[in-house]
């Protein structure tokens, strides 16, 4: 056959479009690639691993699809392990095209010509495009798409992220997938941490990762080992290898199963899980503000807690530990015991809405120093009193008379609790309630003052943020969680002095005796106790060095038990838990804070709480914030003149010769009520019959208690006849008789301790007034509502 010679001409054009079509080829590929591509996490559910705040792991969750998979970059993998992988499946790896031809015929020949076991030929890049497009591989078709796959995955990814992907996405067993996971279930260490033989064992796993572990004691079986110590063999010849590596593959390895993993906290963790909801967990590593170490410590005295008391009723519990530091909580026991059907073990009582019943206290006197109702030593009056309609009693359903703030806040009387209460003004209980944040608050009517008795609800993660502001000198910060949690601007709720005085006031509460521990903490605890109406909830909340603890007991059910009272219940198991803290960690301190400036010790009378007299019996000492706390001089004792002869008030003028002065206690008359029902009464100040033109008039005038001020009274007209207000007014002790006026119109009188009815038939406002037989008044304005 005649050749044809080809012209210069023809041949030019020919390589022309030889070069053209190269070029086009690699501007495609290079288009292929610069393509901006998702990566190839995209979609792919991650697990999330949990550490605490010392990096000690607590917890590896399932990802969305119930499989361990954690992302991990190729930079933070042993270069062991990528060795031992690129050794084991794909030795040409980063000069393939993504399919091997000579593999692939091999393993066609194997599999369907010669009649052998199935041999498929992958590449990794194969690998990874049958476990990212989840492809069928089993027949010559799915084969083929396969390498179609695969050829995209080169030309859309770099040998980099290829690799990469194929060892977050490779199966290693049971459910665990990418190398991280199993890295850290199987080894309890990070992928770029692997031994050599820990490395070529996960390299030989992804190719039957089914039955080569024993999934009872995590034992390698002989195929693992055999497969592992194989590939150690090609290991040889490939790299160097010193004595030191040949003897660690003598040695025993057995891989931890997914039940060993540790599961520290799992409250915590679900709360933590529950709140972030973090659809692309590409970052799969988990920094939390944890304390494992006292995490178990606590644990521990819970369980050891309800073991001892189960015969009282008592078996469940929930306490949260916050450190006022950077308010990162420390330890969180949702309940005592997680996997507790019977008492619904998996509710986190940290976070459930439960009545506070006295816990809420120390805040309504911190309120009250802050706007000038009280200092810690003004005498309060724990006697019977109602407020409207509101009549409020204590938990023992007796009375002490008059005792100091101090006294009430931490022998949690109510009456007084509620007298300062109904005192507040800009905020309100209610309103630094709402500033605080205390979530899913119904109206500041419907709760009234009974929110002072703990008529709302708080979950104990709110009330440990609440105390926090206490530990902080008056600063509300929220709780954190992660180390990554941002810190936001603090609001100040409370000034620094009346939160100091404030934890002055609990510090001196007494520790109740039935502690493991019986002697002196070596730190000041500052603590309140509540107890819940019906006995549903027991509480002991409080401070010590830089930590808040916050205990509960009770049942998730609301079903009550006389023994849940916060002084005997709870109190005993916070005390156990400060103590055991306190062992464990002896030099725990308290955080230094500066000491307020404005706050000043003053002189009283320890009968009224009043800047002493010469007259007073009794003195002391109490903080006194300048510009804020109530002054005014006492009035308990007084001097009063008397005829030597008859005993009697004598009358000006004075004959120093035929008078004398003695010094009487002049007491209202509610409180000298209680004394005499103590069977300690008072002596009476003798009567002063002195005309009024010629005697001293002193002593403090009528207080109106009922009606109060400035409030809007709502009558039926279908009950007139029946509806009454009660006038009532707490008298000083040389009053005998009180007159009463309804818009200077005379109304009628009654005895000091007695109160007198009016029942109102037209709308309106009307002045109160109500005087004494010294002629003492008081006076205030109300409304009423006539309604249909």
């Amino acid at each position: 056959m005649k050749i044809l010679p080809v012209s210069p001409a023809a041949a030019k054009r020919w390589l022309q479009n030889i070069l053209m079509a190269l070029f086009l080829l690699a501007l495609g590929i290079l288009g292929a690639r610069l393509w901006p591509h998702p990566p190839l996490y995209q979609g792919v559910p991650f697990s999330s691993v949990y550490y605490d705040r010392h990096g000690t792991l607590m917890r590896i969750s399932l990802a969305n699809d119930d499989r361990y998979r954690l992302w991990t970059p190729l930079e933070k993998i042993s270069p062991l392990a990528v060795q031992g992988i690129l050794l084991h499946e794909d030795l040409w790896f980063y000069y393939n095209p993504g399919f091997n031809p000579v593999s692939l015929l091999r393993g066609f020949w194997r599999s369907y010509v010669a009649g052998g076991k199935m041999q498929g030929g992958s590449t990794i890049t194969m690998q990874l495009a049958r476990m990212h497009w989840h492809l069928n591989t089993r027949t010559p078709g799915g084969k083929l798409m396969q390498v179609v796959r695969a050829v995209q995955l080169e030309l859309s990814y770099s040998k980099h992220d290829i690799l990469e992907a194929y060892l977050n996405y490779a199966p290693y067993g049971r459910n665990i997938e990418s190398i991280g996971a199993a890295s850290l279930i199987y080894f309890a260490k990070a992928p770029q941490d692997l031994t050599l033989p820990e490395a070529l064992t996960l390299s030989v796993l992804p190719q039957s990762p089914s039955y080569r572990i024993d999934p009872k004691t995590g034992v390698l079986g002989d195929a693992l080992t055999q497969a592992r110590n194989r590939l150690f063999q090609r290991w040889q010849g490939a790299y160097t290898t010193d004595s030191s590596q040949k003897a660690l593959f003598q040695l025993p390895l057995a891989l931890r199963q997914p039940e060993q993993m540790p599961y520290i906290a799992p409250h915590f963790i679900e709360q933590l899980r529950q709140q972030t909801q973090r659809l692309v967990q590409h970052d799969t590593r988990v920094d939390t503000t944890l304390d494992a170490g006292l995490q178990r410590l606590i644990e521990k005295q819970v369980n050891a807690f309800i073991v001892r008391n189960q015969s009282r009723g008592i078996h469940n519990a929930a306490v949260l530990l916050v450190d006022s530091r950077d308010m990162g909580i420390r330890a969180l026991v949702g309940s005592a015991d997680y996997y507790n059907r019977e008492i619904q073990g998996q509710v986190n009582g940290t976070n459930a809405k439960r009545s506070p019943g006295s816990t809420l206290k120390p805040f309504i006197y911190a309120l009250g120093m802050e706007q000038g109702v009280l200092h810690p030593m003004t005498i309060l009056k724990d006697v019977p009193s109602s407020f409207g309609a509101y009549a409020p009693e204590n938990f023992d359903r007796r009375f002490l008379g008059p005792v100091t703030a101090t006294d009430a806040l931490n022998f949690s009387r109510n009456i007084p609790a509620v007298y300062v209460a109904s005192q507040l003004r800009q905020p309100t209980f209610y309103q630094f309630l709402n500033l605080s944040g205390i979530a899913n608050m119904a109206s500041e009517n419907h709760y009234g003052l009974s929110l002072v008795l703990g008529g709302g609800e708080v979950t104990a993660q709110e009330l440990a943020k609440l105390y926090a502001l206490l530990a902080n000198r008056g600063v509300l910060r929220p709780l954190r969680m992660q180390k990554s949690d941002v810190y936001p601007q603090p609001i100040r709720l409370l000034s620094e002095e009346a939160s100091f005085v404030t934890l002055d006031m609990l510090r001196q509460h007494r520790r109740p005796g039935d502690t493991l521990a019986q002697r002196s903490a070596s730190l000041p605890v500052y603590w309140k106790t509540g107890t819940s109406w019906g006995f549903r909830d027991a509480w002991s909340v409080g401070i010590f060095g830089p930590y808040v603890l916050v205990v509960w007991e009770g049942n998730f059910d609301s079903k009550g038990n006389n023994v849940f009272v916060g002084a005997d219940a709870a109190a005993p198991l916070f005390f156990n838990i400060i103590d055991s803290i306190n062992a464990s960690y002896p030099m725990l301190q308290e955080p230094r804070h500066p000491f307020p400036k404005q706050l000043k010790r003053v002189d009283i009378c320890l009968a009224s709480g009043n800047l002493p007299t010469q007259w007073c019996q009794q003195k002391g000492k109490t903080w006194f914030i300048p510009g804020k706390s109530p002054i005014k001089v006492d009035t308990v004792y007084r001097p009063v003149v008397l005829d030597i002869h008859s005993g009697e008030v004598a009358c000006p003028p004075y004959d120093e010769s035929q008078t004398r002065s003695e010094v009487f206690e002049f007491w209202p008359s509610d409180l000298a009520n209680v004394f005499a029902q103590a069977g300690l009464p008072k002596r009476a100040p003798p009567v002063n019959h002195c005309k009024d033109n010629a005697a001293i008039v002193s002593g403090n005038p009528p207080r109106i208690t009922s009606p109060l001020k400035n409030t809007t009274y709502t009558l039926r007209q279908s009950q007139q006849g029946r509806d009454k207000i009660a006038f009532n007014a707490v008298t000083d002790a040389d009053s005998k008789t009180v007159y009463w006026f309804v818009d200077d119109i005379y109304l009628g009188s009654s005895a000091s301790k007695k109160a007198i009815d009016w029942r109102p038939i037209n709308n309106g406002q009307y002045r109160i007034r109500a005087v004494d037989d010294h002629g003492r008044a008081d006076s205030r304005l109300i409304m009423i509502e006539l309604v249909n």
